[in-house]
């Protein structure tokens, strides 16, 4: 439980990006099929949380 207080905005980064990244797949996606990220919903879903965890990580504070 600790560790979910002290990573809070983190964690919600992820799920938004998780979620961002899915809409992405959806509403844009790639209609060739040779695209990496995204040809598929969870290429593309696992690289918006990743790239949502990183950018809410910087607004974290760091404990001393």
């Amino acid at each position: 439980m600790q560790f979910i207080k002290s990573h809070f905005i983190t964690i919600v980064g992820v799920f938004i990006g998780l979620a961002a990244g899915y809409l992405y797949w959806h509403e844009v996606g790639c209609t060739s099929g040779s695209c990496p990220i995204t040809s598929s919903p969870i290429n593309s879903s696992i690289y918006g949380a990743f790239m949502g965890g990183l950018a809410f990580n910087m607004f974290q504070k760091e404990k001393n």
